[in-house]
């Protein structure tokens, strides 16, 4: 029996008079890999406007859903251990990248030492060693990108929710910024991050649970205003998880082109 970690439960959402988000449903599972440490990836495609961002913030804790709830069956508070990029990534423009991870060590507890040493260590683990001594402003849309997640994880987290990861990253970045992701995933079992993205192949190469979010066709009347799950994808019983080196395969195309079809009409 697969253990359940995180459950989303007919969570429904409002803005002012807007039914935004509508019964939405899901189920992290806990991924397992003999000899192997594996957490989850969860990509939730959805057009922009759908609501991503509404949902993310209601699974971090941020905003209480109208009804529903989300339940983290590893820890007893959810927001206890929860890091949560947003895409303008939340790094002090007048400190050092190195100098932004050992802010939040500090501010977890750590001595000065400890939190230099875990600042070293990440930026090693992140590729950053060459601009730790660099500015926010001074360094590239990836870097920030992975220099925000990595200030995300100073102090270790369960559940780690990205806003957007892939945005306006160049493609010769993206493998950096995915391979980021996949090392905080997997540096415990129980860890599980959820990102919500509109890039369909960014979302395919790195997640082991795709979700898509968007609106229902109505018979006749358009498309219903809220969203729900309208389409779930196990890789992992498909055979494309954990394996990067199908992206160039014709079942890899053949799955990238699937979503895109499902995606067209959300």
């Amino acid at each position: 029996m697969t253990d359940t970690i995180l459950k989303v439960d007919k969570v429904c959402q409002r803005r002012g008079d807007r039914l935004i988000l509508d019964n939405v449903n899901f189920t992290v599972v806990d991924r397992v890999r003999e000899g192997r440490t594996t957490g989850q990836i969860v990509g939730i495609l959805g057009p922009s406007g759908v609501g991503k961002t509404t949902l993310l913030r209601i699974i971090a804790g941020l905003d209480a859903p109208e009804s529903g709830t989300v339940i983290d069956l590893t820890r007893s508070r959810l927001t206890d251990d929860v890091g949560l990029v947003f895409q303008n990534y939340p790094l002090l423009i007048h400190r050092t990248i190195q100098d932004n991870l050992e802010v939040v060590g500090r501010m977890s507890g750590m001595s000065r030492r400890e939190a230099r040493e875990r600042a070293l260590h990440l930026l090693r683990q992140f590729r950053l060693e060459e601009c730790g001594h660099l500015y926010p402003d001074d360094v590239s849309g990836g870097q920030r990108q992975r220099a925000a997640i990595a200030q995300q994880v100073v102090r270790p987290r369960r559940l780690l929710l990205l806003d957007e990861p892939f945005s306006g990253l160049d493609p010769a970045v993206l493998d950096d910024v995915i391979g980021a992701i996949v090392a905080v995933a997997n540096q415990h079992e129980w860890n599980t991050v959820i990102l919500v993205t509109h890039d369909v192949r960014a979302a395919l190469l790195v997640s082991d649970t795709l979700l898509l979010l968007g609106r229902s066709p109505i018979s006749g009347a358009g498309r219903a205003t809220s969203a729900s799950i309208q389409g779930s994808y196990d890789l992992v019983e498909r055979g494309l998880a954990w394996h990067p080196e199908l992206a160039g395969t014709l079942v890899f195309a053949e799955a990238e082109r699937e979503l895109r079809d499902h995606f067209r009409s959300l």
